[in-house]
């Protein structure tokens, strides 16, 4: 029979605080989430001002590292204007009604020069094809046609569809059916449209498009009309023997010069239009040479400054009200929170960054084949940190380096052991593998058995499949395929 008792055991639990979650998950933003972040603090939170640009660098200087106010003078609201806000506004009042708005000089663009902007908003390739279709002199009902083609091409510039399966879709709102021939004389005039090539259906008619463009006289004109329409898949294969059997084109300087006209067209017309704006990687901090040694340093610019408003966080004590007191305490401790979260995220960033930069220091001098063999584990060990706080300061964290900017996950990579016990990284193998193809006979490419035993002599060993493996990821042809490439005829003869 069971009988209700009491035990006492003793255990560990890891608890995750909300300081502990915020913390987490502070850290794992990136820099543009990060300024999210602290936008939407400042917005919730009264407690929280932003530091402006002009303050002293004495007056930022409120917090410690808890997060907790320093004693000394506060800050008290002043007004940068002559003008007086007026103690009782109308609930109507508008702020034009108080304030006159400054006048915006004309013709004064205020954008910054160096920020890739647009003046067409953005506009994709249909748009721009429907503004050009919007000004021709086609039939309304041409017009109907053309914008059912323009929405059936890719953003690559090719239509999309067979032209009977269009002219059933476009038939079902005309009174009238619309037929195969007026579908492809409607298209007909979109691939004369900019970008030319546009509406193609394959990459054939694409190119012959441009090409009937050039001037009748244009040098290699018609030898290049011969190639695309009798030697596509030879083309395509880099067969120049076939090539010049099958488009009659027997001289090789011709031949040359038709080749050199082709890789002129271009194959992706439509994107040359594209409505997606540029994305700039921000880093999150800069690594340059001291004569004291490698120096790294966060970038002041990557979340904006912010700190505890002197003025409310004063109010706390003296509100009468039990409920808004309580409330306002609140706040005060959640913006410490927050600020000290933002201290240990920058202060585990740096730390990281510090680590990473001493083991690739051969990297930072000599490039990539000096880059050393790199795991989480190893950096975790030097900080004393767990695997997955490094995992989550290394993911879309980004470092500016004399060499260029880099992911910190870019440091980190395999590794494969040497004949004398050492170990060499992948990132090191991958550009050995890219120096030994640059550097090796154009008729007499290394095949990647070569490659392999090449490395082995220099005391790496790596199998074949892997050199193959490395080279695909580089986009490297294949030995056979830069021997051809080699021996294509050249304009230059």
């Amino acid at each position: 029979m069971l009988k209700p008792g009491l035990n006492l055991q003793l255990g560990q639990t890891l608890t995750m605080t909300p300081q502990l979650q915020q913390a987490i998950r502070l850290l794992q933003l990136s820099t543009l989430e990060l300024q999210v972040e602290i936008q939407q603090a400042l917005e919730s939170n009264p407690m929280l001002e932003q530091v402006e640009d002009e303050e002293s660098e004495a007056d930022t200087e409120r917090l410690n590292q808890d997060g907790e106010l320093v004693e000394g003078d506060r800050m008290e609201a002043t007004t940068t204007s002559d003008e007086v806000i007026p103690e009782e506004l109308t609930t109507d009042s508008r702020w034009d009604d108080i304030y006159e708005p400054a006048p915006t000089p004309k013709g004064v663009d205020d954008r910054d020069p160096l920020e890739n902007t647009s003046d067409d908003d953005g506009e994709g390739l249909q748009d721009h094809l429907l503004w050009q279709l919007h000004l021709s002199h086609l039939t309304p009902r041409d017009q109907r046609i053309g914008a059912a083609l323009i929405d059936a091409i890719s953003p690559d510039g090719y239509l999309d569809g067979d032209l009977e399966t269009l002219a059933e879709t476009i038939s079902r709102g005309e009174d009238e059916p619309v037929g195969v021939d007026e579908v492809e004389a409607v298209l007909h005039w979109i691939q004369q449209c900019d970008p030319l090539g546009v509406g193609a259906r394959d990459l054939r008619e694409c190119l012959e498009i441009q090409l009937r463009e050039l001037a009748p006289d244009a040098p290699a004109r018609d030898a290049a009309r011969a190639i695309l329409e009798h030697g596509m898949e030879s083309l395509g294969k880099r067969d120049y023997k076939a090539l010049q059997r099958q488009s009659g084109v027997r001289d090789p300087d011709e031949l040359a010069r038709a080749l050199d006209l082709i890789r002129t067209l271009n194959p992706r017309p439509g994107a040359q239009i594209s409505a997606a704006t540029s994305e700039y990687v921000v880093p999150d901090v800069y690594v340059r040479h001291t004569p004291e040694g490698w120096r790294v340093e966060l970038n002041p610019e990557i979340a904006p400054r912010i700190r505890i408003n002197d003025l409310y966080a004063g109010m706390v004590r003296q509100v009468s009200d039990a409920r808004d007191s309580a409330f306002m305490r609140d706040q005060l401790q959640e913006a410490r929170w927050f600020l000290k979260s933002l201290h240990s995220r920058n202060d585990t960033l740096l730390r990281v960054a510090e680590a990473i930069v001493h083991r690739q220091q051969g990297f930072l001098e000599h490039g990539e084949v000096a880059m050393q063999p790199l795991i989480l584990r190893d950096i975790a060990e030097v900080l004393e940190m767990h695997e997955s706080t490094i995992s989550r300061v290394t993911t879309q964290k980004y470092m500016h380096t004399p060499r260029g900017v880099f992911e910190f996950k870019y440091f980190f990579s395999s590794h494969v052991g040497t004949n004398d016990g050492g170990e060499c990284s992948a990132t090191a193998i991958r550009a050995m593998i890219r120096e030994l193809i640059d550097d090796e006979p154009p008729n007499k490419p290394l095949s990647d058995a070569r490659l392999a035993q090449v490395l082995a002599d220099r005391g790496i060993n790596v199998a074949r499949r892997t050199v193959a493996k490395y080279r695909e990821a580089m986009h490297i042809p294949s030995s056979s395929e830069r021997r051809q490439m080699a021996s294509m005829p050249t304009g230059n003869k």
